[in-house]
């Protein structure tokens, strides 16, 4: 048995919900609902992620031992575990929905780590809670082996993210209309350990406020302020202290999103209840990576329609986040001079790391302005010929700079009659990058460190993922554990595995799972 130190700080210093079971109901004046998992027929451990374990101190006996999957599936608790719900609200696709709270995610308590980090462990898909409305609290084997497989990818990409320690299968099935077309079937069911400092969310300040709960949204702030932002220091209560808290939220956020745009990454449903007050990527989805380059694709079918959610609207989309928490917390700061304050440190930090991403995906020292127009006029040729992005930034570290010429991009084509059309808009925009490059005078091999070091050569594209799950479902967890290892090293070559790094082929363009997934994806 593990030797875990719970300090469950969320409920002992917190008001819960003095209501006990799963019924669902409206929870007022409280942030949390005590609910235990609700046990399942036959859990198995079918994946683990190595690194999360070793930080919680699991060692690899303890994860192959029957306990560790009846406590990580949802039928057993360790000694300390205080598993309870938690209670926040959110704007859903721009529109304020109240009450939602964690409608199938329990938090079994708060880990304290050997130098004093804290973890929260959860496990989504473990049964109802009173936030479930009328749902199961169930997730299938598909969902969670994505939200699993993109937790992990995305920390080894450097992206601010959420963790996943554990994949358990449940030996039950749960039924699910995947498109919401009237098509429900019985799926393989699932519990992801999901893993991070803190899951608070914009939603959880925006519920009390929204309800005139002042004293609530308070106690909620300082809380935050004292666990979570220790560096800080302080009186919590300081208008000093909370103007620097709030503002360190939006530069948190701003950063992750732009770790988002430079890997290629796209949330599909960045609604405020899943917004990190950490700035974590939170909530994995309908997610997915762009293939061949548009700004206004999204994975999420129920956006297909607006777009909101779009890969180039991300930034827009965080900054109207950022701006309805600062609504959140008027009551609780009295005016809004710190609030504008924080919302303005949002626009100049991401400014600065999109300048960042320009200079480092194009190999540069820095980013100057005409750089800038350099990088738009690319996305423009990107997107007009059909270019797979991933691949064509990691090509860039292969061109010539002496005899520049498309042969690094020729796998980045996805269709050879836009490629032919575009072969002089291409070399035109290749002469200028060349005498770019020349210009920032760096030696080849450290630009070609920069360029790997910006551009990863592995991502986890969507038909990858459903492959992995296509065989999963057969009961064979071979791709699963795969591409865990495969994406612990994106930005590295890996000889024997450059099938990986292939475009989207043709089969996968409109296939379910490989193009555009649901929210039950």
């Amino acid at each position: 048995m593990p030797t875990l130190r719970f300090d469950n700080a969320f409920v002992r210093d917190l008001p819960g919900d003095p209501e006990t079971g799963t019924q669902r109901r409206q929870v007022h004046r409280a942030l949390y609902s005590r609910v235990h998992p609700t046990p399942v027929a036959a859990p198995r451990l079918v994946a683990y992620s190595r690194e999360m374990a070793d930080a919680l101190g699991l060692d690899a006996a303890y994860l192959a031992s029957p306990e560790f999957a009846q406590v990580f599936g949802g039928n057993a608790l360790l000694d300390g575990m205080e598993p309870y719900a938690a209670n926040y609200g959110g704007h859903q696709f721009g529109v304020w929905a109240g009450q939602l709270g964690d409608g199938r995610a329990i938090t079994l308590g708060e880990v304290l780590g050997a130098a004093g980090e804290r973890w929260e462990l959860q496990l989504k898909g473990a049964g109802p809670t009173p936030y479930a409305r009328m749902a199961d609290g169930r997730a299938v084997l598909r969902s969670s082996i994505r939200e699993f497989l993109c937790s992990e990818a995305m920390h080894h990409l450097g992206v601010p993210t959420t963790r996943a320690l554990s994949l358990v299968t449940t030996g039950e099935q749960v039924v699910r209309d995947m498109f919401y077309d009237g098509n429900p079937v019985p799926e393989p069911g699932a519990v992801v350990c999901r893993v991070a400092p803190s899951f608070i969310r914009f939603g959880s300040f925006q519920l009390p406020s929204s309800r005139g709960d002042v004293a609530l949204l308070n106690e909620l702030i300082d809380f935050t302020i004292r666990r979570d932002f220790p560096e800080l220091g302080g009186d919590p209560g300081s208008p000093e202290v909370r103007a620097e808290w709030f503002g360190q939220v939006c530069e948190r956020t701003a950063r992750t999103v732009a770790a988002w745009m430079r890997v290629g990454f796209v949330h599909g449903v960045m609604n405020t209840d899943n917004m990190s007050i950490l700035g974590l990527t939170i909530d994995y989805g309908p997610y997915g990576w762009i293939d061949d380059f548009d700004l206004d694709w999204t994975p999420n079918t129920t956006d297909a329609q607006g777009r909101r959610y779009r890969f180039g609207n991300q930034p827009q989309i965080a900054y109207w986040n950022v701006a309805q928490l600062a609504n959140a917390l008027v009551p609780a700061f009295g005016d809004t001079e710190a609030l504008e304050s924080g919302l303005e440190r949002f626009v100049t930090t991401y400014t600065a790391a999109d300048r960042d991403n320009v200079a480092r995906k194009l190999g540069l020292i820095a980013c100057r302005d005409d750089d800038l127009e350099l990088m738009h006029a690319l996305y423009a040729l990107l997107h007009s010929a059909e270019v797979d992005m991933t691949l064509f930034f990691r090509g860039l570290a292969d061109l010539d700079l002496a005899a520049p010429s498309l042969a690094p991009f020729a796998e980045a084509f996805y269709d050879e009659r836009k490629r032919e059309a575009a072969v002089g808009p291409f070399n035109e925009w290749l002469s200028r990058y060349v005498a770019r490059a020349r210009e920032d005078g760096t030696p080849h091999a450290e630009r070609c460190a920069r360029l790997h070091a910006a551009n990863p050569r592995y991502v986890l594209r969507n038909y990858l993922a459903q492959q992995a799950i296509d065989r999963a479902e057969a009961g064979d967890y071979a791709g699963i554990h795969e591409l865990l290892d495969l994406l612990r090293r994106p930005y590295d070559e890996q000889p024997g595995r450059e099938r990986f790094a292939q475009r989207r082929p043709d089969w996968a363009r409109n296939r379910a799972g490989c193009s555009m997934l649901s929210c039950s994806s």
